[in-house]
């Protein structure tokens, strides 16, 4: 049974961007490489035409992909919640017990998570540890590095 995937109404967007532009723009492109391949003879020596085809399996495998993941999507509405606790899609700003320095994450679904800009996912041991604390809590992380100790001095729903 297919489960649904949480993400943030951001995340949904980009994901339906994404789709539109495959759809839209790369795959008419990529047939038409395809068509100036086949017009330039024998297939069988013809790189021009295989590279053409690999890259036609890799945006249909992606359309595939995406098709899924937004047709399982939940999207997660954020308008209501009041800033109490930590939750999905919440933008929390964490201070670094031990490296004396503060961080702010995003909580997000698996197929958001970017670290490089600030967006774990809410499976992650960071994300899954950080839900249901309050600001101000104290929060303890095993991580692979060892143990991370984070005070919660912000949370904000954007």
């Amino acid at each position: 049974m297919p489960h649904t995937v949480p993400m943030t109404k951001e995340g949904f967007d980009i994901l339906q961007e994404e789709l539109k532009r495959l759809i839209r723009e790369e795959r008419p492109q990529v047939i038409q490489d395809i068509a100036e391949a086949r017009a330039h003879g024998d297939l069988s020596e013809n790189a021009e035409y295989d590279a053409a085809k690999n890259k036609q399996g890799f945006i249909e495998g992606r359309i595939n992909e995406l098709q899924d993941k937004l047709a399982r999507a939940y999207v997660v509405d954020l308008a209501n919640l009041t800033p109490d606790k930590v939750v999905f899609g919440a933008t929390i700003t964490l201070y670094d017990t031990q490296n004396d320095e503060e961080v702010t994450y995003k909580i997000v679904g698996e197929e958001e998570a970017d670290i490089k800009v600030g967006k774990i996912s809410c499976t992650s041991p960071v994300g899954k540890a950080l839900i249901g604390h309050r600001l101000d809590d104290t929060v303890r992380v095993k991580v692979p590095s060892g143990l991370k100790e984070y005070e919660i001095t912000d949370i904000k729903y954007e």
